[in-house]
């Protein structure tokens, strides 16, 4: 009789693969389990007041800096980008929020995008808050914009998240 041949398997190439294949399975369960646990925790309401408070700083301090910026060129920014002289501090307000100008640079529509971790959901100000300024809530469902005036030309998208070690760099 003949025999079969035995194969040989090179044990250290499979130890490597089969240490390879568990890291990239554990990695991916925690990574997933930590992204639903993020998500559970915001669902649950816990970071209202937090994203409440931070997404009204993050509204306020923006619009101040667009109103600014309309004082100074007499027309409102393009882009949140197009704003010049920003602090730190100031990068997070304005990458917090969603800013869509008019055509003509004369008006605007903003709103927070994001407070400490998620959106605010009942976020208002007074009507009193917005007299003198260029904000127009009509906009916020207006299909009249142009590609330049977005951003998207240029490549800056306001809703972009920057990190915070990044900001500070």
């Amino acid at each position: 009789m003949t025999s079969i041949p035995e194969l040989e398997i090179e044990p250290e190439k499979n130890k490597w693969a089969k240490r390879i294949i568990i890291g990239v399975v554990v990695l991916s369960l925690v990574c997933g389990g930590l992204y639903f646990s993020i998500k559970a925790i915001i669902d649950s309401g816990i970071t209202k007041g937090p994203d409440h408070m931070f997404g009204d700083q993050h509204l306020k301090t923006s619009v101040a800096l667009i109103e600014l910026h309309k004082t100074r060129y007499g027309k409102y920014p393009e882009t949140m980008s197009d704003i010049k002289f920003l602090g730190l501090w100031d990068k997070i307000h304005t990458h917090s929020v969603y800013y869509l100008p008019r055509n003509d640079l004369k008006s605007y529509y903003i709103e927070v995008e994001r407070g400490w971790i998620g959106k605010p959901k009942d976020l208002q100000m007074p009507q009193e808050f917005w007299q003198g300024t260029g904000f127009d809530p009509s906009l916020k469902n207006s299909t009249t914009f142009s590609p330049d005036s977005l951003g998207i030309t240029k490549n800056n998208n306001t809703k972009q998240l920057i990190p915070l070690c990044q900001i500070m760099s």
